[in-house]
């Protein structure tokens, strides 16, 4: 797999440029479920700054006067009320709607109060009684007032106008009328844009003609008659508007602006209108002239005009990124992504700086909305940056624990598994410990017996495949009960347990048990399958020792070595040298014995005093782990045997020489037995002196 690091930046440049390209591809194919997500989602995220993002400022001298509910309805009148007003007579005597005289009345009243300008969001397209009186009342007033025509779009765009006994044809060309519908996005269904003018030809689906007629909506036509033609844009586009917020002209019951009492206590008795521009139009849920936007599902109509006049009046219009800014954007943050993820090399940081860009260019948008009004292309952008940088990363992670894993089972030919598994997992606790600690571990020893002198003998090439062959087995269950491989010495082994990480002092020294017995039945079998292939069989030789030690990296400053020293370490090698003295495969310390007397059964061997040490050491050897099949005749026998040895170390030849001759009726060639049969008979014709303990002394290595 070394071609994956080879062609590196080219692997993460081509899944950087697949997820560009797809984002590209989603521009192009906006038909695409799939592919036009991103851009669909940066819809919705643009509607989000919309709501977050700063608003068009509410104006004061706009006034919504709505058909609510409680003016449909009216609150109870007395007989008193009615006689004295003539709105209330004109609206008790029939429900809604009413006759349009009360809609002359209403403009006289506004206009007797100072309004500037009045604008209806009600279809009057049907005559009605009281038509009359109200065509007066818009000719007294034709400059301050305007009237809501309709484009019914239905097979074809179908004029509904206020009905000639109110306006004389052609309506739309009266600057009195304009058209109040809002063109919803076809998708969702929500309106986000504001035409102030449309013409003909463009509602019939036909392309501009210079003999197409233009007709004004409603809230330019208000514009316009205030004086502010030159704030309407002129063309026949769509105008993303900047929304005010949504309870900007919350609507106030029409019904009020009659009633003495209200006229009076919520309108100044009418100095509330003095140069007001005033929206009438529906309110109440029944009439249903809602708008959905990205601000409500249930914006009302008449407050939508107003929001699209503030808007026009503070020209805060809303610009799209153009399409190839947009374009570039996305192919800069795969580019940004690919150099952070190819050149950085640190994870934990292109995470961070990934973070960093998105919160940034995040903040950027809003920054550009509140500010600019620009609409700065922003889910496409980051997803390629996220989704480039992530996989990307994704890519990293696999390649770094593909070589991890490459060195692992490098370092793993020639260094302890454990240890290696504590070097790359938490290197910083492994290489503070090489500078020295003390701590209590277990150590193996083993070696060959006459290996030396089978290699003088031996076919070079055969000697060290069989050897390899041996190392592999040991090293196998070394590694398999938790050991740390210190080193080869030739054909000797060292293993240590509890100087990397301990599992505590008895179970370090429990499994350093099981790995020599493993070790020994490892030896039996390689032994049957050598002698099967006519190959000579070897002998081993272990020695094991509990102690407290030093662990540290010792060397020279050419070559350094993470190894143990101290007397334990030096007890354990001598242990191994005294097999061969005392015919036993593996001597283990009476610091080890007692950790694993409970798994393991154990047969004394000698007191000995080795080269270096003042003290003498009890030492045993490992008969079989308990619970494992064994022979439960030498261990019943085996308990004659500790007795004999008991017998021997208190002076008592004569009764140990009768209970080890006992034991080698039935194990005639146990070498342990012979020997100390051997000296009771020597001491019991020839008795020790008083200070003999049943030392043995050894003065060599």
């Amino acid at each position: 797999m070394n071609w994956l690091g080879r062609y590196r930046l080219l692997i993460l440049a081509s899944i950087c440029i697949f997820w560009t390209g797809l984002i590209f591809l989603g521009h192009f194919l906006p038909m695409t479920p799939f592919l036009s997500a991103p851009w669909r989602g940066e819809q919705s995220f643009e509607d989000l700054l919309r709501k977050e993002g700063r608003k068009t400022e509410t104006r004061s001298d706009f006034v919504f006067l709505g058909l609510d509910q409680s003016t449909l309805e009216l609150p109870p009148l007395t007989a008193e009320e009615i006689a004295n007003n003539r709105a209330f007579q004109v609206m008790t005597e029939r429900p809604f709607p009413w006759s349009r005289e009360i809609w002359a009345l209403l403009l006289d009243r506004l206009f007797s109060a100072g309004a500037r300008l009045v604008m209806f969001d009600v279809m009057f397209d049907q005559q009605k009684d009281g038509d009359p009186a109200f065509h007066a009342a818009l000719d007294r007033y034709r400059d301050k007032v305007v009237l809501a025509a309709n484009f019914d779009m239905g097979k074809a765009a179908q004029e509904v106008t206020p009905n000639n006994a109110l306006i004389p044809p052609p309506q739309l060309q009266d600057d009195r009328v304009g058209f109040v519908n809002f063109w919803a996005d076809p998708i969702d269904g929500k309106v986000r844009s504001v035409l102030y003018h449309v013409t003909n030809r463009q509602l019939a689906g036909l392309p501009p003609h210079p003999s197409q007629e233009i007709y004004e909506s409603l809230s330019g036509r208000a514009l316009t008659k205030i004086g502010r033609a030159s704030d309407v844009p002129q063309d026949s586009d769509g105008h993303m508007i900047r929304f005010s917020a949504v309870d900007a002209y919350e609507p106030r019951p029409l019904y009020e602006v009659f009633d003495p009492k209200f006229w009076h206590a919520n309108y100044a008795d009418g100095a509330f209108f003095k140069d007001k521009i005033v929206m009438v139009g529906a309110s109440a849920q029944i009439l249903h002239d809602v708008v959905d936007t990205p601000m409500s599902p249930a914006t009302l109509g008449p407050g939508l005009h107003l929001q699209a006049m503030a808007a026009a009046l503070g020209h805060e219009y809303l610009q799209p990124t153009p399409p190839k800014v947009g374009l570039a954007l996305v192919g800069a943050a795969g580019l940004v992504a690919w150099s952070l993820v190819a050149f950085l090399r640190r994870p934990l940081l292109c995470v961070g700086a990934l973070v960093v860009l998105t919160a940034t260019y995040l903040g950027t948008a809003r920054l550009f909305y509140d500010k600019a009004g620009l609409l700065l292309l922003t889910v496409p952008v980051l997803l390629a940056l996220v989704l480039s940088g992530s996989f990307s990363l994704g890519f990293e992670y696999f390649l770094e624990r593909l070589e991890k894993l490459r060195t692992r089972r490098t370092l793993e030919r020639y260094v302890s598994k454990n240890l290696v598994k504590e070097i790359l997992d938490n290197p910083d606790s492994y290489y503070s410990s090489l500078r020295g600690v003390r701590v209590p571990v277990t150590i193996l020893f083993s070696d060959l017996i006459g290996f030396t002198t089978l290699a003088e003998k031996a076919d070079p090439e055969a000697l060290v495949a069989q050897l390899n062959e041996y190392l592999s087995r040991m090293t196998s269950e070394i590694f398999s009960n938790g050991g740390t491989l210190d080193k080869f010495i030739g054909d000797a082994i060292m293993a240590v347990w509890g100087n990397v990480r301990s599992l505590g002092t008895a179970q370090d020294a429990k499994c350093c048990a099981r790995a020599a017995l493993g070790m020994r039945r490892q030896l039996s079998q390689l032994n049957q399958t050598w002698r099967e292939q006519g190959r000579m069989g070897l002998g081993m030789g272990i020695g094991v020792n509990h102690g407290e030690v030093i662990v540290g990296n010792i060397g020279s400053q050419e070559r350094m070595d993470p190894t143990v020293i101290g007397d334990a370490v030096n007890l354990a090698s001598r242990l191994e040298g005294l097999t061969r003295i005392y015919g036993v495969d593996m001597l283990v310390g009476a610091s080890v014995a007692e950790l694993v007397r409970d798994e393991v059964y154990l047969r004394s061997v000698a007191r000995v005093q080795v080269k270096g040490k003042t003290k003498p050491v009890d030492v045993f050897t490992f008969v079989a782990a308990r619970g494992e099949e064994t022979d439960l005749e030498f261990l019943k026998w085996l308990e004659t045997y500790e007795e004999a040895l008991e017998k021997f170390r208190g002076r008592d030849f004569t009764d140990a020489k009768i209970l080890f001759s006992r034991f080698l009726e039935f194990y005639p060639d146990d070498l342990l037995a012979k020997m100390y049969l051997q000296r009771a008979l020597e001491y019991e014709q020839a008795p020790p002196d008083e200070a003999w303990e049943a030392i043995e002394v050894f003065q060599k290595k």
